[in-house]
């Protein structure tokens, strides 16, 4: 395919634009002329291209697309958002479900992002997840997942049994709108085991909303053993689902609090300076 720098293309249009134009607009306006000058290049006529920029990609088929994608990416040129915005209206083509499996971590994450939350991906995502591999492509692949926490229920909880990236299995699990004893009974237990990820766990079972927590909740907030930060976590998850926890606790020789109050105090001694000023 020929490759062409369309954003290298609109920088050159872009400068000579901003130099025609010196001196009329402040940098906040420039913030918010710069992507609509962006839109509107995509429906400008590019000789090379013999197209628009969208109509350019809008001519591939769902092959040449991906093909082009990888292109970019390969040759460390910029990938076009016209051709990412083409891919996300073409509805996750099966092409795309094949790149979620590349070993190249940018092509995998721009998949995924590309996939979406479309159920006829979630199969890759889990196969990704279950292999192991880049971090931030699993990172990306468990938001989608959790977007359509419902319909990846089962796979989640088979791949937890499994012992499979657990924590994003809960994550994912958490997300689910769908009341199932099943879901509840993993959030909860592993709320109880939890040990040093105790403040990630009070967000899932936050996230998943049965009021059945708050007691489990409540009983841990009450320990004199947490730390600020989990004292936190948990007390805005008891409030999340509906109850309170009133009782008053001294946490001035906690480090996480003294740290944090520490960063408070910084940042408002720079406000007063810059109102000083």
């Amino acid at each position: 395919m020929k490759l062409i720098d369309f954003d290298g293309l609109f920088d050159e249009k872009l400068a000579e634009y901003m130099r025609l134009n010196a001196g009329k607009y402040t940098e906040k306006q420039w913030e918010n002329i710069i992507p609509k000058l962006y839109k509107q290049f995509g429906d400008t006529f590019i000789p090379r291209a013999k197209n628009t920029p969208k109509g350019y990609f809008a001519a591939m088929t769902d092959d040449e697309l991906v093909e082009a994608l990888q292109t970019y990416c390969t040759e460390g040129v910029p990938v076009p958002d016209f051709l990412c915005n083409e891919l996300e209206g073409r509805k996750c083509p099966q092409a795309l479900i094949g790149l979620i499996r590349s070993k190249d971590a940018e092509i995998a994450t721009l998949a995924v992002n590309l996939a979406g939350d479309d159920p006829r991906a979630f199969d890759a995502y889990f196969d990704l997840l279950e292999e192991g591999g880049d971090e931030d492509v699993a990172e990306a692949a468990c938001e989608q997942l959790k977007s359509g926490a419902d319909l990846a229920k089962e796979r989640a909880l088979d791949l937890y049994a499994r012992g499979v990236r657990p924590e994003l299995m809960l994550e994912i699990l958490s997300r689910c709108k769908e009341r199932e004893e099943r879901v509840f009974a993993i959030l909860l237990r592993a709320f109880r085991e939890s040990g040093e990820e105790l403040p990630m766990r009070a967000s899932y079972l936050a996230a998943y909303g049965d009021p059945r927590a708050l007691p489990y909740l409540l009983e841990t907030i009450d320990r004199d053993d947490i730390n600020f930060l989990e004292f936190q976590e948990l007390r805005y998850a008891i409030e999340a689902l509906g109850g309170e926890y009133t009782r008053p606790r001294d946490f001035s020789d906690d480090p996480y609090y003294r740290e944090i109050l520490a960063e408070q105090q910084g940042a408002e001694e720079l406000m007063r300076k810059k109102t000083d000023a």
